[in-house]
């Protein structure tokens, strides 16, 4: 019986194989999943600031929409268009566009676009429930992801500052529905809204 040779082209193509069968489901269920809901702990370390963390809760849906509520009110809605920011600590507010917001920060668009990720990240497998996201394009981080019961539970990264950044979701779950007004910024009349710069 001939024996085919085995060519660069089939090896690359078992190695390929091999990485995707090696991808845990939960990552396959993240990319694909129309909302997402979720207190969550976001930690930083650099050597400006040293640790923070804050905690809070997020929602975030299909068509670009998000809204996380920090524990000291600030808040962050975006409605597929516009992402507004409010603070009621300064009884302040900004509106950016989203396509503008996703420029300035590209983890925002992995967030509010799942589907992106495929586009944007080579997966490679850590073993177990964690990833690591290569990037394709410039100016996007290199990411850890880890899951668990089938769903993304942690997000690791350095920014652009140098900064380590770390966000865990404590208890994320799919929504059988999310409130009408989730994704509507709600801002009290009063508010100054500041102008965005750059």
């Amino acid at each position: 019986m001939h024996r085919l040779p085995i060519t660069l082209q089939a090896l690359t193509l078992l190695a390929a194989a091999q990485v995707q069968a090696a991808v845990p489901g939960w990552w396959t269920a993240f990319a694909r999943m129309t909302a997402l809901e979720s207190r969550f702990r976001q930690e930083s370390d650099s050597l400006v600031f040293g640790k923070l963390a804050r905690e809070g809760h997020l929602a975030l849906a299909r068509g670009g929409r998000l809204r996380v509520v920090y524990g000291g009110g600030l808040t962050v809605v975006c409605d597929g268009r516009y992402l507004v920011q409010y603070d009621p600590d300064t009884r302040t507010a900004q509106r950016v566009e989203l396509a503008r917001a996703v420029r300035d920060f590209p983890l925002l668009g992995i967030l509010l676009d799942p589907a992106r990720l495929d586009r944007l990240y080579r997966v490679e497998s850590l073993g177990g429930e964690a990833l690591k996201l290569v990037p394709k394009e410039t100016g996007l981080p290199e990411l850890k992801a880890t899951g668990r019961n089938g769903l993304l539970r942690t997000l690791e990264w350095t920014d652009p500052t140098g900064a380590r950044q770390k966000l865990e979701l404590l208890d994320p779950k799919v929504p059988a529905a999310l409130a009408p007004g989730t994704f509507r910024p709600q801002v009290p009349a009063g508010t100054r809204w500041a102008t965005p710069t750059g």
